[in-house]
């Protein structure tokens, strides 16, 4: 034999040695094959492994419901999976089948992360750990692992093992059915985020339920309560219209220029809708309508709020033609079911780049409400709003509002501000002579950009008719909207 070949050899059966003695120091430990093949009375890597994928911002409601589940038998057990990064990147099946040759996943201790089930409030859940119990009277074993898009998980996931293929789709059934029933979004006011990775590796942001009452809200007499009783009212009166075949589901279209309060209505709704799910839709998160409307009917009685829907109309993606995202909102729209107690609230600063979408489809908005420049008497009541604890004179807030002709509600909350912080600069109480320097700095020729900025145009008056109504929006053309202002309904 050739020297060099028996060194070879020889150097080579020291590797190997090397090697099994390796493996049986990995072997230390109780190994994951083994604890399911004791758990399940059968050898775990002959068994199929069937996997649920989860939403990601319905993460907290299944670890929930796995504690129950599991929970119900008293002999249950959460266990980790040790073995560094691999156990990232494998499936439970990768592990079983890699395990017969190289045991390197070791039981462990559970790994776990926070997450937000409230405004103020967050749940310990089970990032990944693999739950053994027994269910139905068999022994099941459940993989529980969150979305984490470092190791490409987009969604999250339970992957079942269980000695019989139909006893893991027995177990799926009644987890789904369970699920139906029970959310923490319940109620709550959500937005959906648009994440590092996409959409779907984000979850969603919990919001206060604001606080506001009707007088807080300043618009012309019966405005605010035709744009509740349509968002809102329908749906306390559900069983009625369900009685006479009519529909529950409505939209409500708010346009009109920015500042004049479009945003501050839809806080009232939210504040009025107590019990009510509301899911929030602005920027690059409209392009998540068609999740939002999936939630909104699992979830109802839901609103969906999409504020500034010119923008996805302004967006082309071909030709001279609005691009798919407006027509996927209208059909996310149209595609719930009538008897969905689900409102959907749109709203706009250029109505005539929705107008003729909406006017193509009729029905998908069922009534649409112009939001429009306060007139004085308005402009006066926005000035108290904005002053309460200030002790200006009626005839100064009177004279304010009469100078600030064309002006926004925006425009109204900024001018208080700047006369308080001219009065704090001099260090002395806030005074009248403060809120006249106020209206003079920006309604001078020189604050032309301020105005505009606070959606104000130039203040001369002329956006609008006496009363500040009825301002033309750039590019408009007559359609369904022809008419008075104020209030309009699409056909169909």
């Amino acid at each position: 034999m050739d020297e060099n070949l028996g060194k070879f050899i020889d150097n080579f059966a020291q590797l190997v040695e090397l090697a099994q003695s390796g493996r049986h120091r990995v072997q230390a430990g109780t190994q994951l094959l083994a604890t399911l093949t004791e758990h399940l009375a059968v050898p775990a890597e002959s068994v199929s492994v069937v996997v649920e994928e989860i939403p990601p911002h319905r993460f907290v409601d299944a670890d929930i419901l796995m504690a129950e589940l599991a929970g119900e038998d008293p002999g249950y057990r959460l266990v980790g999976i040790g073995g560094g990064d691999q156990r990232h990147h494998q499936s439970l099946s990768d592990m079983l089948q890699q395990s017969q040759m190289f045991p390197h996943f070791p039981l462990s201790q559970p790994d776990y992360t926070n997450l937000a089930v409230g405004p103020d409030e967050q749940r310990q859940v089970v990032a990944l750990g693999l739950w053994l119990f027994s269910h139905g009277g068999s022994p099941i074993a459940v993989l529980q692992r969150d979305a984490n898009p470092r190791y490409g998980r987009q969604s999250a996931s339970l992957e079942v093992l269980a000695g019989a293929t139909d006893h893991s789709g027995r177990f799926l059934s009644e987890f789904r059915r369970r699920m139906q029933h029970r959310s923490v979004l319940k109620g709550q006011i959500i937005s959906l985020v648009m994440g590092e990775y996409g959409p779907s590796a984000a979850g969603v942001t919990f919001h206060a339920r604001p606080t506001l009452a009707a007088e807080d809200v300043i618009l012309p007499g019966g405005l605010l309560e035709k744009v509740s009783d349509h968002a809102l009212g329908i749906g306390e009166h559900r069983d009625s219209l369900k009685k006479y075949g009519q529909h529950l589901k409505r939209g409500v279209l708010l346009y009109g220029r920015p500042g004049t309060g479009k945003t501050h209505t839809v806080r009232y709704l939210l504040s009025r809708g107590e019990g009510a799910t509301a899911i929030l839709l602005s920027g690059g998160s409209l392009a998540r309508i068609s999740e939002a409307a999936t939630m909104a009917r699992a979830l109802q009685p839901s609103i969906v709020v999409l504020e500034d829907c010119d923008l996805i109309a302004e967006d082309r993606s071909f030709g001279h033609g609005p691009q798919p995202l407006l027509f996927e909102v209208l059909d996310a729209m149209d595609g719930l079911a009538n008897d969905a107690d689900v409102a959907f609230v749109l709203t706009t600063n250029r109505v005539d780049m929705l107008e003729r979408a909406l006017a193509q489809r009729p029905g998908r908005v069922d009534l649409a409400v112009e939001i429009p420049l306060p007139a004085q008497a308005e402009r006066v009541s926005l000035l108290r709003l904005y002053a309460r604890g200030i002790s200006f004179s009626p005839e100064a807030l009177e004279d304010a509002a009469a100078r600030t002709e064309g002006t926004t509600a925006s425009f109204a909350r900024e001018l208080i501000r700047r006369a308080v912080v001219a009065a704090a600069l001099e260090h002395i109480p806030v005074a009248d002579s403060h809120l006249g320097k106020a209206v003079d700095d920006l309604m001078a020729d020189s604050a032309a950009l301020t105005r505009s900025l606070l959606g104000s145009g130039s203040g001369s008056g002329t956006d609008g008719d006496a009363d500040g109504h009825g301002g033309a929006f750039p590019g408009a053309f007559p359609g369904p909207f022809a008419g008075p202002p104020g209030t309009f309904h699409f056909g169909g």
